[in-house]
């Protein structure tokens, strides 16, 4: 029973750590260039700071998940991993939620500010920006599955008693 339940939040991790992975690994290889009335136009992650924001945090979130896949099972930190976990998973939501909001002006433009769409001329590095986003949302799934599993376990996430 014990096993299960360490065993249970190592694989969310651990799977937690893929999603955060392909999400950063998509949205850094996300580049195409485009020719528009003769001036060329390179879109890639680095041109908006609400991308630099998604991928620092997926970043982060990666590198937590994998310390912690090898921080020893029984520890006095458990309450402390509870709340890295929960701001791991407001950090995540928060790139995300922007992300969607940028998204959404590049897909639909704003008419009232004038900003035109672009998603009409570089479809590939839109169509990619989503699927980081995607991978990112599930990422923040998993981590707030992990926050709900922990808090179940009456918030004693690596010191289950035997």
């Amino acid at each position: 029973m014990i096993f299960s339940k360490r065993f249970a939040v190592f694989v969310l991790r651990f799977l937690a750590l893929g999603a955060s992975i392909s999400a950063t690994t998509i949205m850094i290889t996300s580049r195409e260039t485009v020719e528009v009335l003769n001036i060329k136009f390179e879109a890639k992650y680095t041109n908006t700071p609400t991308f630099v924001y998604f991928v620092l945090m997926n970043a982060i979130a990666s590198g937590y998940s994998l310390i912690l896949l090898f921080f020893p099972a029984k520890n006095k930190f458990g309450h402390f991993i509870l709340v890295l976990d929960l701001i791991m998973v407001l950090l995540l939501d928060s790139s995300i939620s922007a992300c969607l909001a940028i998204g959404q002006v590049a897909k639909k433009g704003n008419s009232h500010a004038g900003w035109l769409p672009i998603c009409g001329q570089v479809h590939k590095f839109c169509d990619h920006a989503a699927i980081a986003v995607v991978a990112g949302f599930v990422a923040s799934i998993l981590y707030f599955i992990i926050v709900l599993y922990s808090i179940h376990n009456v918030m004693n996430l690596f010191t289950l008693k035997n």
